[in-house]
């Protein structure tokens, strides 16, 4: 029997996986849990018709992931904080912080998407990076000024 899994499931495939397993496995486990669907002509042509939906839909985030990549490597932000006389600040800079100053720069970036190794603890400028997609990523320049 041939089935569509419609979720992963352990030792048979993937999600979207066009199996072939036995007939009670598929009948009395597979189809009545919701895990699969029985592969005919037309749940196969579905699922094609997904595919090609969903990988429409990936390539378009993925241009406007590159075109918002392109925007936010043109970008640098200032950032102003009281700090000691060595330069090192009371607190830390922090990828929410980043996320705020970009958004008054007119860039609207989610803060998970700031890869900051360990918040900012002194004054300097500082290469940020941005993972915005699979495979695009951005880097800012953000420059920490004492105040």
């Amino acid at each position: 029997m041939k089935v569509i899994l419609l979720q992963d499931v352990p030792h048979v495939g993937r999600l979207g996986d066009i199996v072939k397993v036995r007939d009670g496995f598929g009948r009395n486990y597979l189809v009545p849990r919701g895990l699969a669907e029985v592969a005919d002509e037309r749940n196969v042509s579905r699922l094609q018709h997904q595919k090609r939906i969903a990988a429409a839909a990936a390539a378009k985030k993925l241009a406007e992931a590159k075109a918002a990549a392109e925007k936010i490597s043109q970008t640098a932000v200032s950032i102003r904080v009281q700090a000691g006389e060595e330069g090192k600040l009371f607190g830390a800079v922090t990828n929410r912080d980043i996320a705020e100053a970009l958004a008054a720069e007119g860039v609207e970036v989610d803060r998970k998407a700031i890869v900051l190794d360990e918040p900012i603890k002194q004054i300097g400028v500082f290469n940020v990076g941005i993972h915005l997609a699979p495979d695009v990523d951005a880097s800012i320049k953000v420059y920490v000024i004492q105040q």
